[in-house]
């Protein structure tokens, strides 16, 4: 373990800021970097008092992507056993990613400056992207020789579609912010990193005055219908509906319509 730990976590009420911790390298994503998404991400899903979560790093870029120093000799082997073993460090690194879209929490990610490679993994699995004017993407691991396996090219397309994608997966170009706002990537772009992560936590704070257990089930439903199409989705949604209706939460939504108050949610 690295003396500074890779991702910092600061909370403001309702919303968790995880925060890229490795400005010396650019917040390369080492084997820590990894576990840690596991385990904090982990906790967030458990916490009922975090709500939303805000990816933000420190430094002069957002990532510099994979640790590629670091990772090195985890590539370098021959015969079967070295290739399973590597087949399986990759499936656990997935796994980082995969806690974040997994879950159940909004995550909102605030981009500034370079977002390479593992950095597109990672954007790809949030559920909001905002960007300073300065950022710049790259699914990078196409002009390094690698296939990029940590959600890139299965997420991505979802988000952009497929046109798009495939340009910049089979280039691996860098494309800016001002890009990346127009095809979709990100939604919100910000002239500086002040008011990006002005306008996250405004996000983010606007989410979390929601009722928790809905925002959550809408979030469920979206991926369960991207994942297995129109049909099961909407009987997904059905069955979410006949458990989390009968809610304090919505009576307490009806009752602040009636007196015309903001409502106070709860989780129950």
């Amino acid at each position: 373990m690295s003396a500074r730990e890779p991702i910092r976590i600061e909370k403001d009420e309702h919303v968790a800021w995880v925060i890229l911790n490795r400005p010396e390298k650019r917040n390369a994503m080492s084997l820590d970097f990894f576990d840690g998404l596991v385990k904090h991400f982990t906790a967030f899903d458990e916490d009922p008092e975090v709500r939303v979560i805000v990816v933000r790093a420190e430094g002069e870029s957002f990532t510099a992507g994979i640790d590629l120093m670091e990772l090195a000799p985890l590539i370098q082997g021959e015969g079967a056993a070295f290739r399973e073993s590597l087949r399986t460090q990759i499936l656990k690194l997935q796994e980082g990613i995969n806690r974040v879209e997994r879950c159940r929490k909004p995550v909102i990610a605030a981009v500034h400056s370079h977002c390479i490679g593992g950095g597109v993994d990672l954007l790809s699995a949030c559920d909001i992207r905002m960007a300073s004017l300065d950022a710049v993407f790259a699914i990078r691991e196409t002009r390094m020789a690698i296939i990029a396996d940590l959600g890139t090219l299965q997420r991505l397309p979802h988000i952009i579609g497929h046109g798009r994608f495939r340009e910049l997966a089979l280039t691996g170009r860098d494309f800016l912010a001002e890009e990346a706002f127009r095809i979709g990537f990100i939604t919100h772009l910000c002239k500086d990193r002040e008011s990006l992560y002005q306008e996250a936590g405004n996000l983010a704070r606007e989410m979390a005055q929601c009722a928790p257990l809905t925002v959550q089930g809408v979030k469920d439903v979206i991926n369960y219908s991207r994942d297995h199409g129109v049909y099961p989705g909407l009987e997904y949604v059905a069955q979410k509906n006949a458990t989390v209706l009968p809610s304090e939460d919505l009576m307490e939504a009806l009752s602040a319509f009636i007196a015309k108050r903001p409502p106070v949610f709860k989780g129950n």
